[in-house]
């Protein structure tokens, strides 16, 4: 795992300027790879690659990169892990190929110096990477199919010599530290972020800086730049497996990711996830697995317990790590530091990947992915319900038009005349839910809202709200789409497990889980998220998937037959920190310095007098605001701040 970097600049464009622009985002991705660096530039000055080495396979000098094949001439520069490498390389061999490292980084090299950029659909693995082709005078930026590894890439024109530089890297923050992107933020970013406390891409919170979409090649050469996808979650029902062929891929899966040169965890919450991933590990090296787990000081949010109770089963070697609310406090600067575009979500994360860090480790297994694979949340049983329900025609023309408009005017009237947020839960959405009956899309979005559409309004300053106008649900209309044909035709359950991959899981944790383990140089690898498991688990019967709703018994029978069902049996909660207590505590006087700063409000795309009353409400105790809202709100107010970046005046 590395940090990758790259400037492709126009013939115009000097090449020392692309140069100088590598060398510093190398510096600014420093924390993804301290085990070293380089810059490569092609000889005739077409491509400059830059990367940061985070030392996985083969630590020898022969794994350093940029990395050239001397043969066919390509370059490449990658991040992330290729766990069938072993098996490609020995095909490639067969095949006549020669190697001199141990490493799959010259697997990628190889693979596409043989058979083309189509050898990205053979790869299985994690990854971001640019390869370089002198033969076609072409780039390739490529980002594995679930999108777990990040690339970002923006245009920076050249006005004094008429041409043009496609940089790219790993963090959008990097692209930042070049002093070349402007550090503006997009409206509709912002008016992304309020619908979801993220930022859904391929738009980012900076303007002009593009996030490459999951399973897609971007290629640029003399004729332009091109974008196509290589490869897509396939509908439910378009082959048919038995569960013992998804037990095989999983045990498979776990096994091939268990390869490493240098020390290997699993994060353990003791939930179904993380224990299925920590029962398969230890059944694939017996003794010879390492697990952590995060424990609070309140005993409300310590489960710590039951990771424990697992760990014991298993036989693992584990190791808990205490956080207390001071430890939190005190981090959090450094955990702010760590999150590459503003998200509610990502603080968890950073913290367990220090602790992991902390102990040795370099490499982590996290079992992310299961409830969407294995349709363990309430949204799997709700929104299929939802989209049964008829809504008469009389009725849906009253709530367009006096019903509707007199929701909308009661909640102004909350903030503007009694000064107080009206609730955001489930309750307060039943006006989105009736305007979204029975699109599962909107359906779906609404059901993730963190804000109500009424409080997005309030909160967004004129450019956020004219940007709001343009998307649908909180979606662009290129996103929207997109996301509609990938669930066509598919059984409803499968359709959800589909948007929870696009969105939750594509958009925020695997971005929020690669910047918080990356700023400690941690890799952590995600099993459940493998796409041929996910392949063969869209296979498999739904009923026999996903029955019963949010128990994912099916992931219990394959993964956890050897514990003691009891384990598991309890209420799901996640691995979640004590934000909300600490927001009221030691928390609250920093957080009431930037809620109480106008200027930092108007930068953020937000309007002051909303964002003060939305505070004043959480504090005041005001039943249906949950700690997220203005937990959401402040880190997008401290991501500013922070990183000097505003809406344009």
């Amino acid at each position: 795992m590395c940090g990758i970097a790259g400037a492709i600049p126009s013939r115009a464009t000097p090449g020392e300027r692309a140069l100088s622009l590598v060398q510093r985002i190398n510096q600014a991705q420093r924390h993804r790879g301290p085990d070293g660096d380089g810059v490569w530039s092609s000889p005739g000055g077409e491509v400059v690659f830059g990367h940061r080495r985070l030392a996985i396979l083969d630590l020898s000098p022969a794994g350093a990169q940029p990395m050239l094949d001397r043969e066919s001439g390509c370059a490449v520069t990658f991040n992330g892990e290729i766990y069938n490498f072993a098996e490609l390389r020995r095909e490639l061999q067969a095949e006549g190929d020669r190697f001199v490292s141990s490493c799959d980084t010259e697997v990628v090299l190889k693979a596409y110096a043989r058979w083309g950029i189509d050898a990205v659909r053979r790869f299985r693995g994690i990854f971001a990477l640019a390869l370089w082709d002198p033969r076609a005078r072409a780039v390739h930026l490529v980002r594995d199919p679930m999108g777990i590894k990040p690339l970002y890439w923006t245009v920076l024109r050249d006005p004094e010599h008429g041409g043009e530089i496609v940089l790219f890297a790993s963090e959008l923050r990097a692209l930042l530290a070049t002093g070349a992107v402007a550090r503006r933020l997009d409206p509709a970013a912002v008016a992304s972020f309020l619908w979801h406390g993220f930022v859904v891409g391929p738009n980012t919170i900076v303007e002009g800086v593009r996030l490459l979409p999951a399973a897609t090649i971007l290629t640029l050469n003399g004729d332009g730049r091109t974008e196509r996808r290589y490869w897509q979650l396939p509908a439910s029902g378009a082959r048919t497996a038995e569960p013992a062929e998804l037990r095989a891929t999983l045990a498979d899966t776990v096994r091939m990711q268990l390869v490493s040169d240098v020390p290997l965890g699993v994060f353990l919450s003791g939930g179904i996830d993380s224990s299925a991933v920590a029962v398969l590990a230890s059944q694939a090296r017996p003794g010879g697995v390492h697990t952590f787990t995060i424990g609070f000081d309140s005993a409300a949010h310590d489960e710590s317990a039951y990771a424990e109770q697992v760990a014991r089963a298993i036989g693992s070697r584990h190791t808990r790590c205490l956080l207390r609310e001071e430890d939190f406090v005190e981090q959090l600067p450094e955990a702010f530091q760590a999150i590459d575009q503003p998200t509610f979500d990502g603080i968890n994360t950073y913290f367990v990947s220090r602790a992991a860090r902390a102990a040795g480790m370099t490499v982590a297994l996290a079992g992310t992915g299961g409830d969407e694979v294995f349709g363990g949340y309430p949204s799997f049983a709700r929104i299929p319900r939802l989209m049964r329900a008829s809504v008469p025609r009389g009725l849906r023309r009253a709530w367009d038009g006096s019903l509707g408009v007199g929701a909308r005017l009661a909640s102004r009237m909350a903030w503007d005349v009694f000064g107080v947020a009206p609730p955001q839960t489930r309750w307060g959405k039943l006006a989105d839910v009736f305007r979204a009956l029975p699109d599962p899309v909107g359906l779906y979005q609404v059901a993730y809202a963190l804000f109500t559409s009424e409080t997005q309004d309030v909160l967004a300053a004129d450019a956020v709200r004219h940007a709001q106008r343009g998307q649908r649900f909180g979606l662009p209309s290129g996103v929207d789409a997109a996301w509609r044909e990938r669930i066509q035709g598919s059984e409803p359950r499968h359709a959800v497990s589909l948007l929870e991959l696009s969105s939750f899981v594509g958009e925020r944790l695997l971005r929020d889980t690669d910047a918080a383990s990356m700023a400690v140089a941690l890799e952590v690898r995600v099993p459940l998220l493998d796409h041929v498991l996910g392949e063969t688990a869209a296979a498999v019967d739904p009923a026999r998937r996903f029955s019963p709703p949010g128990k994912k018994r099916l992931l219990r029978e394959l993964a956890l037959g050897s514990l003691d069902p009891a384990l598991f049996e309890r209420p799901k909660s996640g691995f979640v920190l004590p934000i909300d207590r600490w927001a009221r505590q030691r928390l609250q006087p920093r957080m009431q310095a930037a809620f109480d700063d106008p200027w930092l409000a108007r930068r953020a795309g937000l309007r002051g007098e909303a964002v003060r009353t939305l505070w004043r409400s959480f504090t005041a105790g005001r039943p249906g605001l949950y700690w997220s809202r203005v937990w959401a709100l402040y880190v997008l107010l401290s991501w500013c701040e922070t990183n000097d970046v505003g809406l344009a005046a």
